[in-house]
């Protein structure tokens, strides 16, 4: 299934909210992705004082086979009189036997929940979830694209901090083997003395092999759990398969002055180095990476509103960027990976 076919929504409308007395409240249940959920609520609290307490929950968890697994990104929201002013939060969990309820004990404090979310005594929450399957054959876990856009609106500064931080420690490795004028000289004489069909050979890897390489470094070993570095990460390898096939990728490149020349091209599920080792090896360790962006999320925030009145230019500007980000990541995983 497509990421559209997995992603769902769903508003519950709470009903004379101020005369509630029972400690939890439960919505009746909606489907997604295949599965069924449905949201919880504790008026006063779970475990906590003066919070409101919000969960996405499984709703037939009992019923299950054993072994079961949903993973899923989720966002919950309690809606303000002011859009700009409704409260989000997400995250990203795999609901299990014994993890099938997910969320915030304080989600948001009991005194804010009368300042303009309770109108005609009614407290609408909504919830936007996307299942996520795993795959071998496909590595990275993607969104809807209008869900994606909205978060990437709100963390797409944590994606560039990612992508940035594992960029500049390859490129410190790297640096390290130039300035190591012996180690060097001494792998420029190696790679000098092998014949041209040999460093071909060489300069070359199954894509698949290095695409679970990626995913055991940042979602195994890193434990990153962010699903929009897994859509950059898709993101840039589809802009580089567009790049081989003369194609445009899955979100548009950055404008040309902005874009340095290719590391990596994509060749029958085969990435290949577009030049000389050597030459790479040099680029790579010197070239500057894309200033970063300051102005950070461009609506919504965590307490802020929907974002519906974000512009294309900013949505177009985010999703180069996003695309960009990973882009650069996977060349500089291949280059390092293959030498």
């Amino acid at each position: 299934p497509k990421p559209s076919d997995l992603y769902g929504k769903h508003t519950w409308k709470i009903e004379k909210f101020s005369q509630i007395t029972k400690r939890e409240l439960r919505s009746s249940a909606f489907e997604v992705g295949g599965y069924k959920w449905y949201i919880l609520i504790y008026p006063q609290g779970c475990d906590v004082c003066n919070h409101l307490s919000l969960f996405l929950c499984v709703a037939n968890h009992d019923k299950l086979l054993p072994g079961w697994s949903h993973f899923a990104q989720f966002t919950i929201a309690v809606v303000n009189k002011d859009p700009k002013k409704s409260k989000y939060s997400d995250t990203l969990h795999r609901f299990w036997k014994k993890e099938h309820d997910w969320g915030w004990k304080k989600f948001m404090k009991l005194s804010k929940v009368f300042d303009g979310f309770i109108d005609a005594d009614t407290l609408i929450i909504k919830a936007q979830v996307q299942v996520i399957r795993e795959k071998a054959d496909h590595p990275f876990r993607c969104l809807d694209c209008q869900y994606r856009r909205e978060l990437v609106r709100v963390y797409l500064t944590n994606v560039e901090q990612i992508c940035r931080r594992f960029v500049e420690e390859r490129r410190g490795k790297l640096g390290k083997l130039l300035d190591d004028k012996n180690r060097w000289s001494s792998f420029c004489s190696f790679w000098s003395g092998i014949d041209q069909t040999a460093r071909r050979r060489m300069s070359r890897e199954e894509s698949d092999m290095i695409l679970k390489i990626i995913v055991k470094h940042f979602f195994i070993e890193k434990e990153v759990t962010s699903t929009l570095v897994m859509d950059s990460l898709y993101s840039g390898l589809k802009a580089l398969e567009g790049q081989a096939k003369g194609k445009k990728g899955r979100a548009k490149p950055v404008d040309v002055e902005e874009t340095p020349a290719p590391i990596v091209r994509v060749e029958k599920d085969t990435f290949v180095l577009v030049d000389d080792v050597l030459i790479l090896l040099e680029r790579a360790a010197m070239e500057p990476l894309p200033p970063k962006d300051d102005k950070g999320p461009q609506n919504r925030t965590k307490e802020g509103g929907s974002g519906e009145d974000f512009n294309k230019d900013s949505i177009e500007c985010d999703e180069r960027r996003l695309t960009e980000l990973g882009r650069r990541t996977v060349e500089i995983f291949v280059l390092a990976h293959i030498f």
